[in-house]
């Protein structure tokens, strides 16, 4: 009986390390699946905003908005660039690029979307604080733009010490500061030109930032061997099989902020784009940016041949992106125009 019994308490711990062992499983796809949830949730892009009910709504809350409901020239424009790095901040997952925890560490459609939309803020940022704020070249800057464009210029991925979210609030916070003066009536009253030549300068940044996308997503497909007769230094680079959808959704953000920014633009520079005949150019634009922005129905980015069996999501996307540049340079050259 004493055998029995030594043999049954031998057997008790393994049955209960294996008990401990399916818990343990059990408590872990829990987590993975939490995980994978949460990352699906983060990964939803935001919905579009309307940038001149949003301008409005800013402007009324900070008691800037009068009974005939105009804004002044330029608030729109200031007001949707900082609604765009609000959303940035404020999404769901926040600002995910920088992310040293699951499920944003394992992430990289939403990065390269948030880069996207980093890269435009920044572009834009830029020319508020070089053009759009001053009357010529040997005018001052802008005490609260010299601060935020800076800002938005932070290394993306910094962590902590400090965070890249701390930064580029900090930034939103001089742009709001900014949009107070612009609106206000203090004697260090913000300035706003909408000229066609500081419209025209931005829009050249914007020219090139498309261009440069345009060529990485068809480099998706071109063929990486030099041609019979081509020059070896002067072929394309192809884009690398695991880059292919980061460039692809850096596009989409890309996109996504330009199309917020030129409805903004249109607002603030109507009598401008009229005056030189370039708003139809314009609208042409963003209907062909908007078009990049339709609900993408496969799980994961394709890349078939041009001409193959399967769709080749990145040749797509370059479409329209050529064609919105290909409008942009009509749009320019309109504006340069005597």
């Amino acid at each position: 009986m004493s055998r029995i019994t030594e043999k049954l308490m031998a057997l008790k711990p393994n049955v209960n390390m294996s008990g401990m062992g399916k818990s343990a499983t059990i408590a872990v796809l829990v987590v993975v699946a939490l995980v994978t949830v949460l990352g699906m949730y983060w990964s939803n892009e935001p919905e579009p905003f309307d940038v001149v009910a949003v301008a409005k709504e800013k402007a009324a809350e900070r008691g800037y908005l009068d009974n005939s409901q105009n804004l002044v020239v330029g608030y729109t424009t200031a007001s949707t660039l900082h609604t765009i790095v609000e959303t940035l901040l404020e999404k769901p997952g926040g600002f995910i690029t920088n992310d040293i925890m699951p499920p944003g560490v394992f992430m990289d459609n939403m990065p390269a979307w948030e880069f996207g939309v980093l890269v435009q803020s920044r572009d834009l940022a830029r020319a508020f604080r070089k053009e759009f704020s001053r009357s010529q070249s040997q005018s001052t800057e802008d005490v609260n733009l010299k601060v935020a464009e800076p800002q938005f210029n932070f290394d993306n991925k910094s962590w902590a010490l400090p965070s890249s979210e701390n930064e580029y609030r900090r930034g939103n916070n001089e742009l709001m500061a900014y949009l107070d003066r612009l609106a206000g009536e203090s004697n260090n009253k913000a300035q706003f030109y909408a000229r066609a030549d500081n419209l025209a300068d931005w829009l050249s940044d914007v020219s090139t930032r498309l261009g440069s996308l345009s060529q990485r997503l068809s480099a998706s497909v071109i063929d990486d061997e030099p041609q019979m007769g081509s020059d070896e230094n002067s072929r394309y680079v192809r884009t690398p099989w695991l880059k292919i959808d980061d460039v692809f959704y850096e596009a989409r953000g890309t996109n996504w902020a330009l199309i917020h920014m030129l409805q903004a633009i249109e607002v603030d520079f109507m009598s401008t784009l009229e005056d030189k005949n370039a708003l139809v150019s314009l609208r042409q634009v963003i209907r062909e940016l908007e078009a990049t922005q339709a609900t993408l129905w496969s799980p994961i980015i394709l890349n078939g041949s041009g001409f193959g069996l399967l769709a080749n999501h990145s040749l797509v996307m370059a479409s329209y992106i050529a064609r919105a540049n290909t409008a942009i340079i009509d749009l320019r050259r309109l504006l340069l125009q005597g």
